[in-house]
C-alpha cells in the first residue's frame, strides 16, 4: 500500500481516467461479493454476524460523534463517558485524559491506518469498525467489524459524489472524511441524533507540500495533540470543500428521513449542519 501511494501521482498523470475508473471498479469486485447476503455467510459467518448486529442497534438513541480538531481541547469530553461515541485514527492519544475509549473507533484512510497500527490493534474496550481492505495492517479481534468501504469512486468526476449507503452491511462510502463514515454507521445504527464535535475544517497545509500525500516535519497544529500527525507522520491534502459537500449530503438525507444532524464544534467552519450548543445537551 505504501509503494502504490507513491505511484499514485505518476498513475493519475499517465493512465486516461476512464481507465482509472474501470480498473477501481475491477478492483472492488472481489470485496463486493464477499459482502453480498447471497455470500459472504459463507466467506465470513462470525463477521457478518457482528455486522449484521449493528442494525437498529441503538434505536431511538444519541451518539456523538468526536472528529480530531483542536477545538476539542476546548471541550470538557469528560461529559461523553457514559454516552455512545465514534471516534477516529488517533485518539488514543487522548483516551487518558478524557477518560474512555469511544464506543466505536473508526479508521478508513490507509495512512493513519498503517502508521499507527501498532496502537490501534492494541486498543481494548471499544468495537473497531473498519474497512475490508486495512486488514493487512489492523488485524481482526473479537471486537473487530469490517465493511466493505468503497474508496474506488474517490477522484473520479462522480456527480453523485458524496454518495450515501442505504446499507452499511453491504457498502460505506467514502466521502473525504472518516466523520462521513461514522455518520453513515450511526444511521445504519438507527440513531435518532446525532452530534459532531471537533469538525473544524480548518487546516495549515505546509508551504511547498506537492501531490495528494503530505508527510508531516513538526508538531501537527490542525488536531487535538500535537502528535496526531506529528513529525514523519503521513496524510493527505484535507480539501475542505469535498467534506463539506459531504457533510451537507448526510444533513439533507438524514432530515428527509427525520433524523437529527447537529454541529455541536466550538467554533470552526462547519456551517452545512445546524449548530447546537454542547453544553446545552445535558
Amino acid at each position: 500500500m505504501r509503494h502504490l501511494e507513491r505511484l499514485k501521482p505518476t498513475i493519475k498523470r499517465r493512465v486516461p481516467s476512464e481507465w482509472l475508473r474501470a480498473g477501481r471498479r475491477a478492483l472492488a469486485f472481489p470485496e463486493r461479493m464477499f459482502f453480498h447476503p447471497a455470500l459472504n455467510h459463507l466467506v465470513m459467518p462470525e463477521n457478518r454476524r457482528r455486522l449484521a448486529a449493528l442494525r437498529n442497534r441503538h434505536a431511538g438513541e444519541r451518539c456523538f460523534i468526536i472528529g480530531s480538531g483542536p477545538s476539542i481541547n476546548r471541550m470538557d469530553l469528560s461529559m461523553l463517558r457514559q454516552e455512545k461515541t465514534f471516534g477516529f485514527n488517533a485518539f488514543f492519544l487522548i483516551a487518558d485524559r478524557v477518560g474512555f475509549l469511544p464506543t466505536y473507533y473508526l479508521v478508513e484512510d490507509p495512512l493513519p491506518a498503517e502508521d499507527n497500527a501498532a496502537e490501534i490493534n492494541a486498543l481494548e474496550g471499544t468495537t473497531k469498525i473498519l474497512p475490508w481492505d486495512l486488514r493487512y495492517c489492523l488485524r481482526p479481534d473479537d471486537r473487530t467489524i469490517y465493511v466493505h468501504f468503497d474508496r474506488f469512486y474517490a477522484d473520479s468526476p462522480d456527480p453523485a459524489f458524496p454518495r450515501m449507503t442505504p446499507d452499511a452491511s453491504r457498502v460505506v462510502f467514502w466521502g473525504g472524511t472518516v466523520a462521513y463514515m461514522a455518520i453513515q454507521l450511526a444511521d445504519f445504527m438507527d440513531f435518532e441524533e446525532i452530534y459532531l464535535l471537533g469538525i473544524d475544517l480548518s487546516y495549515q497545509v505546509p508551504k511547498g507540500s506537492g501531490g495528494s500525500q503530505i508527510v508531516s516535519e513538526a508538531d501537527d497544529p490542525n488536531h487535538f495533540h500535537p502528535d496526531y500527525f506529528g513529525k514523519g507522520k503521513r496524510w493527505h491534502d484535507p480539501r475542505v470543500e469535498r467534506m463539506q459537500k459531504s457533510f451537507e449530503t448526510a444533513w439533507r438525507v438524514l432530515d428527509q428521513k427525520g433524523r437529527r444532524l447537529m454541529n455541536a464544534t466550538v467554533g470552526g467552519n462547519l456551517e452545512q449542519v445546524p449548530r447546537v450548543e454542547f453544553t446545552d445537551l445535558f
